[in-house]
C-alpha cells in the first residue's frame, strides 16, 4: 500500500532532477517573450516615432522578466528543501481558517 496516497506520479521525481522537456520549454518561453516584447516595442516606435526607445525597453523587459521568472521556477525546488515552505503548505499545516 502506498504510504502517502495524496502524492501524484509527478511528486515522485527527485527535486534536483529536471526533465529536458521542461528546460526546453523554458528556453522557448524565453525566446518567445523576447520576440513578442521586441515586436511590440518596434510597433510602438513606428506609431510614436520614438525609435529605438520602446524597442530597447521591450528587449530588456522581455529578457529580464523572463529571466527572473525562469530563475524563480528553477530555484523553487532548491528553496523548498532548505526548510522554507510555500503559502499553500503553511495554510494546510494550520488547518481550516475560521
Amino acid at each position: 500500500m502506498d504510504e502517502n496516497p495524496g502524492r501524484t506520479a509527478l511528486d515522485t521525481t527527485p527535486t534536483r532532477e529536471r526533465s529536458p522537456w521542461a528546460l526546453a520549454g523554458l528556453g522557448i518561453q524565453f525566446f518567445a517573450a523576447i520576440v513578442l516584447f521586441v515586436v511590440l516595442g518596434n510597433w510602438f516606435d513606428t506609431r510614436l516615432g520614438s525609435a529605438p526607445l520602446f524597442l530597447l525597453s521591450g528587449l530588456f523587459l522581455g529578457g529580464g522578466g523572463t529571466f527572473f521568472l525562469s530563475y524563480r521556477r528553477l530555484m523553487a525546488p532548491v528553496r523548498g528543501t532548505k526548510g522554507t515552505t510555500s503559502a499553500a503548505q503553511r495554510s494546510s499545516d494550520e488547518g481550516p481558517s475560521k
